[in-house]
């Protein structure tokens, strides 16, 4: 293994020198993802029992079939962080960032197994729920899109080309705008749905939490995304413009797709049509952050999401007095387009 010091951030290698450190902006979102440390224990479902009591079928559907994706969801994330991300991020500072983020994605996975298994009673649901990526066709559609993308590098064992490079770009790219950024989202919306309507606050309390993690880590991938378009420029033509375009918006059919199979002809403030606004506002949040052309104009139509970096400030630091172990030092930012 070679530990010789590298020029660029997707160089070959394995730099392990953190002094002189190269890219302190990474190591100060390592220490800021340590602060805002938290554990599936802290959050209490126990009230949302009797909110599924009062759910009528169609709504009851949309819950179970968003547990249902969220049950391997961030699994597939932290795959592939291991196994495409961090070999190829040559930056001790970052690769400190990744392994923080894997642990977090750890977290997320022991919540949706609580809230699974909170929820669904009766084990052959849950068994059920477990495998909706391989027998619930919108669920597997998405995991698909993700798997696709996690194969385009995953033979890559150095990024010794043009070509190598901009694949990479892609993958971390679909991840932290079209997985995060927008399958995440999207699900969030339907939690925060729930929550505006006074339903599931367990689910949303602690959906807070993972909404924060998850918002760090797209922005996280974002600045890895800045520094090599500072340090190799002409990755970012037309070209990939395109591309990413063209992977937003396969993301956005997919994502509209899980839409219409949760809310059917409708619910009270949620329909199939207003997600397809909000998943088509979110994707041009996520281009214009890339630098690249909106692609649809479309306004948010959830007044709820809007005031979620609002909400999300003041339980943070509500619970922080009586909950966190972990002191809040520096400032704590919700400046994302929701």
């Amino acid at each position: 293994m070679s530990t010789t010091r590298r020029s660029g951030l997707l160089d070959p290698g394995m730099d392990l020198t953190l002094r002189p450190m190269r890219y302190p902006d990474f190591y100060e979102r390592y220490r800021a993802a340590i602060r805002n440390t938290w554990t599936v224990e802290e959050v209490d479902l126990a009230s949302d029992l009797a909110d599924l009591s009062k759910l009528n079928a169609d709504e009851l559907h949309l819950v179970k079939r968003l547990v249902a994706f969220f049950a391997t969801g961030d699994s597939i994330v932290a795959n592939n962080l291991v196994l495409n991300l961090y070999k190829h991020i040559n930056s001790p500072e970052a690769r400190l960032y990744l392994s923080r983020q894997l642990f977090e994605e750890a977290v997320h996975v022991q919540f949706y197994l609580t809230l699974l298994d909170t929820y669904l009673t009766d084990d052959a649901e849950r068994v059920q729920a477990f495998a909706a990526i391989e027998h619930i066709p919108s669920i597997r559609a998405k995991g698909e899109f993700c798997f696709k993308w996690i194969g385009t590098i995953s033979s890559l064992d150095e990024l010794t080309t043009a070509e190598d490079r901009r694949a990479f770009l892609l993958n971390l790219i679909c991840f932290a705008a079209c997985i995060e950024g927008l399958f995440f989202y999207g699900a969030f919306a339907y939690v925060y749905w729930l929550r505006d309507r006074g339903l599931l606050n367990g689910l949303a309390s602690g959906t807070n939490w993972v909404f924060r993690d998850e918002s760090m880590h797209m922005d996280f991938a974002f600045a890895v995304v800045d520094t090599v378009r500072r340090e190799e420029p002409s990755l970012f033509d037309d070209k990939l413009t395109v591309q990413v375009t063209e992977m937003l918006e396969e993301a956005v059919a997919a994502e509209l797709a899980f839409a219409h199979d949760l809310c059917g002809d409708g619910l009270p403030g949620m329909s199939s049509a207003d997600m397809r606004s909000y998943l088509e506002y979110v994707a041009d949040q996520r281009l214009a952050r890339l630098g690249m052309p909106r692609r649809y104009g479309t306004p948010n139509p959830f007044g709820f999401m809007e005031l979620q970096d609002v909400q999300e400030l003041s339980n943070f630091f509500e619970r922080r007095v009586s909950a966190y172990q972990v002191a809040v030092e520096g400032s704590v930012s919700f400046d994302e387009d929701f």
